[in-house]
């Protein structure tokens, strides 16, 4: 059974430049794509302020607005917290969730990150699925103690199938490195094509900042999504893949 799943840096909502509010061309977007689970980062929860600023604030609560009738499963961990507000990451998907949990990495007062983990059941097969989103700090020091805790939470998953994705900001790669030899675990786009994605800035990708690392599935196809409006949509291209459960 193939499993379609895309990952996204969404930027809150907004367009590259911070000018315009786009959260419903992002929508319209995703759902083209007709992945079967979304990782989505910098997603808004919450932000009283925008809801009388901004004319076309569709929802507060971005990944409902975003999940909608089409994934009707979802997990929100909250990370960043301020007085308008919250932002963190958020998994979506069209199988039942049957657990989850958030916890929290930050490393500075600067950064709130946040490891979201969820276990899926596939109701065909009834396999499940270990899901982890995250979005590592700007610093490698931050990135390096963020992973010793993704590591070692992992390492409990010996036998499971999971997947680990989202914004990694690992440009230097150092991360990768670390979680393929911790974890024996494989980069989809560095096992499929031999280099990780470029994906940021998405108008003119140069950097390689969005990983998905697996174990104990199967890799089909791993496609960055770098044509028409997905260039101004963001400032992070989004990645998708595609798998199967052994």
């Amino acid at each position: 059974m193939k499993i379609r799943i895309l990952s996204y840096n969404i930027h809150k909502g907004f367009n590259i430049g911070n000018t315009n509010f786009i959260l419903q061309e992002i929508r319209h977007a995703i759902r083209d794509v007709n992945a079967d689970i979304l990782f989505l980062q910098e997603v808004i929860g919450d932000h009283e302020h925008s809801k009388h600023k901004i004319p076309d604030w569709k929802t507060a609560i971005q990944f409902e607005y975003l999940a909608d009738t089409v994934w009707s499963h979802f997990a929100y961990g909250k990370n960043a917290v301020y007085a308008e507000g919250h932002h963190g990451n958020a998994i979506l998907s069209k199988y039942p969730i049957v657990d989850w949990s958030n916890k929290d990495i930050s490393t500075n007062q600067f950064e709130q990150r946040g490891y979201l983990k969820a276990k899926i059941q596939i109701p065909e097969t009834g396999r499940e699925l270990i899901l982890a989103n995250t979005h590592l700090n700007l610093t490698q020091r931050g990135r390096d103690a963020q992973a010793d805790i993704i590591i070692q939470d992992l390492k409990q998953e010996e036998i499971n199938p999971w997947v680990l994705v989202g914004d990694f900001n690992d440009w230097n790669k150092k991360i990768a490195n670390r979680i393929w030899t911790d974890l024996n675990a494989h980069e989809a786009f560095h096992f499929m094509h031999g280099k990780y994605p470029k994906t940021f800035p998405s108008f003119f990708p140069t950097l390689s900042l969005d990983r998905f690392f697996f174990r104990h599935v199967n890799v089909i196809s791993a496609h960055t999504l770098d044509k028409g409006y997905w260039r101004r949509l963001s400032d992070h291209l989004p990645i998708l893949v595609e798998i199967e459960i052994e």
